[in-house]
């Protein structure tokens, strides 16, 4: 019998051996579904295009351009640790002595015209009493503010110096996600400082840093005193004005922030031209069309914003529009988004006429507005509830 088993036993078990491996080959042939993956691969020639071994030639062209910005202020402060005890105040109120003292900070700002005008962020000239600008090549000078955006975070310098290294104006309407990105700056106060990264992201926004938000992402290394210095590009281009980063320990973790070039400049234009910015204004306040309101209202599948809040005497008031109105779109563009609907606002010149669409009580409705001119941050408007 174990001659038997010897004799056919090899035999069975390659047969049974080759009928495994045809039918994980060919799974199809005994009625079992294909397991065939279909997966992409590169060519063996396949083409990589190499990025350059440095970047000294765009930090070479853009770096003279970016100055390093210490401000100061004087504040009241009490000349003694005790009066700033809560129980010292509730007995003595807040009579107490006070000493004047210097506090300084620290930031950055990129030359934009051989003229001497300046960009940099408002946070970092907000309240400063005195604005020493160091430019690279040693020269250092005060300067002075011609307007501020605090919707933006973006402010505006002039100094008087000549032969002024001004950077190269890019574009940031055609970052690509992947592009290297060099932001130039002074963190920390230790000097002009370079740092390399790539965009990791555009049209941020909802962050809570400004009204208007439209940042630039980057894993560029940004710190405290980048803000207000320059975002350029492989070329040495700019591309934005660094001004915030993403932290829990106050230094870089590879979130930054940017504000785009484009943006940047229609700001410094009317700033220069207007002594502010110029923006248009519906007087209204709106917030997401969620399922659920979209249900009610009947619009399930469509774009839309609800008209939350009517700023009273506002060109919307004046227009017509009311609480609960469901923007459709405005000069016929969806309002699928609330603050890219208000943002197409503030782009449109005052007294001009937008066409509204709207749905009401189930009727869709045209109405027209006069654009009107946004008031400052600091004087809001009373509003209806």
């Amino acid at each position: 019998m174990f001659k038997a088993l010897r004799f056919f036993g090899w035999p069975l078990l390659a047969g049974v051996l080759i009928a495994m491996l045809i039918i994980q080959r060919y799974p199809q042939w005994v009625g079992l579904p294909s397991l065939d993956v279909n997966l992409q691969q590169a060519p063996k020639t396949s083409f990589m295009q190499q990025g350059p071994v440095t970047y000294a030639d765009a930090v070479t062209r853009a770096a003279p351009a970016v100055a390093n910005l210490y401000t100061t202020k004087v504040v009241n402060k009490n000349a003694k640790p005790l009066f700033e005890d809560p129980q010292f105040r509730h007995y003595f109120g807040n009579n107490a002595p006070k000493q004047k003292r210097m506090e300084s900070s620290l930031g950055s700002a990129v030359i934009m015209s051989p003229e001497g005008y300046l960009l940099t962020n408002n946070h970092v000239t907000m309240g400063a009493d005195q604005i020493v600008v160091a430019l690279k090549d040693g020269r250092e000078t005060l300067a002075r503010v011609i307007g501020s955006d605090p919707e933006t975070d973006l402010a505006v310098l002039k100094i008087d110096l000549k032969k002024l290294p001004a950077i190269t104006i890019g574009r940031s309407d055609t970052l690509r996600i992947g592009d290297v990105a060099l932001a130039i700056g002074n963190p920390f106060g230790v000097g002009q400082t370079t740092t390399m990264g790539i965009i990791s992201a555009t049209g941020r926004n909802q962050l809570g840093l400004n009204n208007y938000e439209d940042f630039i992402q980057t894993d560029a290394a940004i710190n405290p005193g980048n803000s207000g210095g320059a975002l350029v590009d492989a070329n040495g281009n700019l591309t934005g004005i660094n001004t915030a980063i993403f932290s829990k320990s106050g230094g870089s973790q590879g979130i930054g922030f940017a504000i785009p070039i484009n943006l940047a400049m229609e700001v410094m234009k009317s700033i220069i031209e207007h002594g502010q910015v110029i923006r248009g204004w519906l007087g209204i306040e709106v917030q997401p069309l969620t399922p659920d309101l979209a249900e009610s209202f009947g619009l399930s599948g469509r774009p839309g914003i609800v008209v939350a809040g009517i700023f009273r005497d506002g060109p919307a008031q004046k227009a017509g529009l009311q609480l609960g109105d469901v923007i459709l779109s405005i000069d016929g563009v969806p309002a699928s988004d609330g603050r890219r609907s208000m943002n197409q606002v503030a782009r449109i010149k005052p007294s001009d006429e937008v066409s509204i669409l709207v749905m009401r009580n189930g009727k869709e409705t045209k109405l027209t507005a006069e654009i009107g001119l946004r008031p400052p941050q600091e004087q809001p408007p009373q509003k209806e509830d």
